[in-house]
């Protein structure tokens, strides 16, 4: 993090009398200085630990030595049905140490995703897992650990990070653990694509977090620093159209024709380091692009569909729509490398989209925040060519001190009669995020919030949240290569109409999640999760299309029948009660009706937890059990902001600095005296 400077003196250091100042001036300095550190090192925001996200485990001993307990193998197995993913990670261990140990790691999934199934695996004995609340599973946990038994523990600390602890692990022994889930897919500009999180970058806490129980996010404290793991990665693919392309730009793929349907993709080489995100899309080949589909599980407790309806292109506007346009851009240290590359890259290319009907003002934030112009400006071509100059000098370095950065985008709405547009560029290592939504939800305004995450491992939480909630859209970046076609994409969405007004009417009652389905911009389908007591009748899609109205029916039949939706429909009811937290809702009520629903679906949620127990104790009595904890990788060219130090070194320097800067001053005042 980079520190501001000070200078001490003054006076020309002479005292009122115009003689040379005496000693204890010097001592005054001292004083200042003391109380500067003390000053500076109390209100400097902190990076929190890595959340360990991958590599071996490490045994702490008595001595503070490390010895390895390296992991062995990450599976990642998917099988892709049109806009629906199920998947499972698995993640097995041997413990080559002569300790019993407990390992305990951090590993993400994809936001939104569905967790509901755990499995332990020792040897030939498989423990299926089941879902508890949350405090229950960890009691049932910590009993089993400590009576000597086997079990498994994986607790949600954020949508789309989770903590695993693996118990009673023995000498020489091994432990696989296998995870589920179940997703849909973004189909975004005829598109489909998946993103799969390989790793949690280290987030960035603002003093005024620090210390405050926002949401267990850093994962489990102490973890060593170290290499993260080789995944392998096989995904089966049956997109129920035929292609026009297929690309991964994050990894080298193979692709292997299994039949007339379905492909097989894997990584070229076998595995890869578990440095990045994955990313894999595809595309339908022209005239085959689906424009709706319609699956449904039955289950003894109601009938559940999804539905997918993409909405025709609106005609292009004679002249697009004049807009006043805040770009933000992060340049913290964690986007230092190619992140800073690719962002300044990307805003680069969104002002070269300007128009002169246009306006519009950057902003810059690390530790500090800091604007191109007072207000916005039109969209000339001196002020393009001042803005492009800002952004070339742009470096990455600080922390990423995002709300100051929001509140100043948002004060600045003017109030005109423009479409008001922010574009968010960043990594998203924060946090904070619910003090983000918050802020978004109460000051949005006439503004709409487009987030574009950037680097080998942005924070989809964040993205997706503060898209949500700033009634935008997102959009990742995963390689250099693709900036300029996904910021065109993008800014294609923006000077275009969106289907507004959207209303989804039944013949019947039902429950749909998302309750409301918000303004929809170009290339973005209807996707809805839905819970019927019959299917009857048809459902109709109404909206405003470029202005003019637009409506769409489908008849409701049961349809392609898939397992899962009913947990898909769980999981965005949850995620719409969470919000619950962040719009003011009763806060145990929240958590009442979370825990009904996951219980119902059978889900980990942030009040729900997935437990594994053997019922035999295996660790002999009287021997110990020492905890490993996971080592953690750092995303491919994450840099960290320079002297980035932990919050409790902070805290003792601290109070170091008030304790000398207390003896300085009664020295002076004896000497004085």
């Amino acid at each position: 993090m980079r520190h501001g400077r000070a200078t001490i003196g003054g006076c020309g250091g002479r005292d009122g009398s115009g003689r040379g100042g005496p000693r204890p001036t010097r001592r005054a300095a001292w004083i200042f200085a003391g109380l500067f550190l003390l000053s500076l090192v109390s209100s400097r925001p902190s990076f929190a630990q890595a959340s360990p996200a991958g590599g071996g485990l490490l045994l702490r001993t008595a001595d503070g030595a490390a010895e390895a307990a390296p992991l062995l193998e990450i599976d990642v197995a998917l099988r892709v049905t049109g806009p629906i993913a199920r998947g499972t990670v698995m993640q097995r261990f041997r413990n080559p140490t002569e300790r019993w140990l407990e390992g305990v790691y951090v590993f993400p999934l994809p936001e939104g995703a569905a967790v509901d199934g755990l499995r332990m695996r020792i040897g030939d004995r498989i423990v299926e897992g089941e879902v508890r609340e949350r405090e229950e599973a960890r009691r049932s946990y910590e009993r089993a650990r400590d009576e000597g038994r086997r079990a498994t523990l994986v607790e949600q600390q954020r949508p789309d990070v989770f903590t695993a602890k693996v118990a009673n692990v023995g000498p020489g022994a091994e432990i696989q653990v296998e995870i589920e889930f179940q997703q849909t897919l973004r189909l975004d500009e005829g598109a489909f694509s998946l993103r799969l999180p390989w790793i949690v970058a280290p987030r960035f806490t603002p003093t005024d977090v620090v210390g405050r129980a926002e949401d267990e996010t850093h994962g489990p404290p102490g973890a060593a620093a170290g290499a993260g793991p080789d995944v392998a990665l096989a995904i089966e693919l049956d997109p129920g159209f035929p292609l026009a392309e297929i690309e991964s730009p994050s990894h080298a793929i193979a692709i292997e024709q299994l039949d007339l349907r379905r492909l097989l993709v894997t990584l070229r080489d076998d595995t890869a380091p578990a440095d990045r995100d994955f990313v894999l899309r595809w595309r339908p080949a022209p005239g085959s692009e689906p424009g709706a589909a319609l699956f449904t599980e039955l289950r003894d407790d109601g009938s559940y569909l999804l539905l997918l309806l993409m909405p025709p292109d609106a005609d292009a506007p004679a002249r697009a729509p004049a807009r006043e346009i805040v770009f933000v851009i992060d340049t913290s240290g964690s986007m230092g490398g190619p992140s800073m590359e690719q962002a300044r890259a990307a805003l680069k290319l969104a002002l070269a989209r300007l128009g002169p009907h246009d306006r519009f003002n950057v902003i810059a934030f690390e530790s500090r925040t800091k604007k191109l112009f007072p207000a916005p400006v039109a969209a000339d071509a001196a002020a393009l060519e001042s803005a492009a100059s800002w952004v070339d000098g742009l470096e990455a370095d600080g922390g990423t001190n995002m709300l100051p950065a929001l509140i100043e985008a948002l004060r600045g709405d003017t109030g005109g009669l423009e479409l008001r547009q922010v574009v968010f560029v960043t990594d998203g290592c924060v946090s904070n995020e619910r003090e983000l939504f918050a802020y978004l939800r109460e000051h949005l305004g006439r503004s709409r919030l487009f987030t574009v995450g950037i680097g080998s491992a942005p924070n989809g939480h964040f993205m997706e949240g503060a898209a949500r909630f700033g009634r935008g859209s997102h959009t990742f970046i995963a390689s250099p290569g693709e900036v300029g076609a996904r910021m065109e994409a993008l800014f294609a969405k923006l000077e275009r109409p969106a289907l507004t007004d959207v209303e989804v009417l039944w013949n019947d009652e039902v429950e749909t999640w998302p309750d409301r389905v918000p303004d929809l911009y170009r290339g973005e389908p209807v996707l809805l999760a839905a819970k019927l007591s019959r299917f009857v009748g048809e459902v109709v899609v109404r909206g405003r299309l470029g202005g003019a109205p637009w409506e769409a029916h489908l008849p409701l039949s049961p349809g392609r029948e898939e397992l899962g939706i009913g947990k898909l429909f769980g999981r965005r009811k949850i995620a719409a009660l969470m919000d619950g937290l962040v719009t003011g809702e009763d806060p145990e009520r929240v958590r009442r009706d979370v825990v009904e629903v996951a219980l119902a679906h059978g889900l980990v949620s942030r009040f729900t937890s997935l437990v594994a127990v053997e019922r035999v104790p295996v660790r002999p009595r009287g021997e110990d059990l020492a905890q490993a904890r996971l080592a953690a990788g750092l995303p491919a060219g994450f840099v960290l902001p320079a002297g980035a130090t932990p919050a409790p070194l902070l805290l003792a320097l601290a109070f170091a600095a008030a304790a000398l800067g207390t003896a300085l001053l009664l020295a002076t005042r004896r000497q004085g005296a």
